[in-house]
């Protein structure tokens, strides 16, 4: 499974290009799925739904299942976070997993810059930071920095880096025939 992530301080626009990114990538043929990672406390579940009462009745996991899709929620108690190897070991097989946040992990990531937001770039002292995607150019990088618009650009540069191939004919095949 390829791995790449998105990273970038709060309000860059990871998110958004994340949601553009996905349905590029299907498009080119590539099954791709996603984790976030966060440091707020969140909960999927709603106060009074059956499920919420298993997980707070004390159950350790409580899986939710219907015929469109399935989630299986574990809490962690008093047990440590895990960590980002632990969870891609539990995801399904895919082409590309991209991943947003998990900064600190030691997989090779595209940075998302605003300079207007006066923040520091991470890729100035993290060397898996490959590429940045700013809204504005940014001289005198040792990476490339891509234009944050340019979604095909951006995908173009993931699926070079990662030497990525993917496991179905891409919608683009499909056209030309």
């Amino acid at each position: 499974m390829n791995i790449f992530g998105i990273v970038g301080w709060s309000g860059s626009g990871k998110t958004e290009l994340l949601i553009k990114l996905i349905p590029e990538l299907k498009r080119r043929g590539f099954s791709v799925s996603t984790m976030k990672h966060t440091h707020h406390n969140f909960d999927m579940d709603q106060p009074g739904k059956d499920s919420y009462r298993h997980r707070e009745s004390g159950a350790r996991e409580v899986m939710v299942a219907s015929s469109k899709r399935w989630v299986l929620q574990r809490e962690l108690r008093d047990e440590p976070e895990f960590d980002m190897d632990e969870l891609i070991g539990r995801m399904s097989d895919v082409d590309i997993l991209l991943i947003e946040g998990f900064k600190r992990s030691h997989h090779d990531k595209l940075e998302v810059s605003r300079p207007s937001l006066g923040k520091q770039l991470l890729a100035s002292d993290d060397p898996t930071v490959v590429a940045v995607a700013s809204d504005q150019a940014i001289p005198g990088l040792a990476i490339p920095v891509l234009d944050l618009d340019d979604v095909s650009a951006v995908a173009d540069h993931i699926i070079s880096h990662l030497k990525a191939v993917p496991s179905s004919p891409s919608v683009l095949d499909d056209a030309a025939e």
